[in-house]
């Protein structure tokens, strides 16, 4: 069964430029360096791979950190061992 929750996003994790190639990769879960080949053949053809990311990377939505749960240190934030 299929999410029917999955949305796609600017990846934060996965990013080289602005997320684009990335989020598209997490949403379709295929590699984003085949995505960013793509693109980079695509900027080769008369421009048009940039302005689709151009594009795309003004849509996108960037991930919210509470789509992620607690974040990068958990429920109760970060700790300092001491």
């Amino acid at each position: 069964m299929e999410n029917q929750d999955k949305r796609l996003y600017k990846s934060e994790s996965n990013k080289v430029i602005g997320g684009v190639c990335g989020g598209l990769g997490e949403y379709f879960g295929i590699d984003p360096t085949i995505l960013r080949i793509i693109a980079v053949v695509l900027i080769f053809c008369h421009g048009a791979g940039l302005l689709i990311y151009f594009i795309a990377w003004l849509c996108m939505p960037k991930r919210q950190p509470q789509a992620y749960g607690y974040g990068q240190y958990g429920q109760n934030g970060p700790q300092n061992p001491q």
